[in-house]
C-alpha cells in the first residue's frame, strides 16, 4: 500500500544520483537503502557486504533461483 512521506531534499538529491548508478528508480533506490538500514539495525554485528549478499541471495530464491549447497 503507498503511502506517501516526506524527506529531505538532500536525500531525494542522493537518491537520483545513486538510483542512475545502480539502475533503479528513485523509490526503488530508496527502498533498497531502507531494506539495508532495517536489517542492520536488527543485525548490528553484520557487515554492509554480508547484509547485502544475503539480500541478494533472497532476491534469488524470490526468483526460484537457488541450487543446492555441497559441504566440504
Amino acid at each position: 500500500m503507498p503511502t506517501a512521506v516526506r524527506i529531505t531534499d538532500d536525500l531525494v538529491r542522493d537518491a537520483k544520483i545513486f538510483s542512475k548508478i545502480e539502475k533503479r528508480s528513485l523509490t526503488g533506490q530508496i527502498e533498497h537503502w531502507a531494506r539495508i538500514g532495517k536489517c542492520a539495525e536488527e543485525n548490528p554485528d553484520l557487515t554492509y557486504s554480508l547484509i547485502k549478499e544475503m539480500l541478494i541471495g533472497l532476491a534469488e530464491l524470490e526468483q526460484g533461483e537457488s541450487s543446492e549447497y555441497n559441504f566440504g
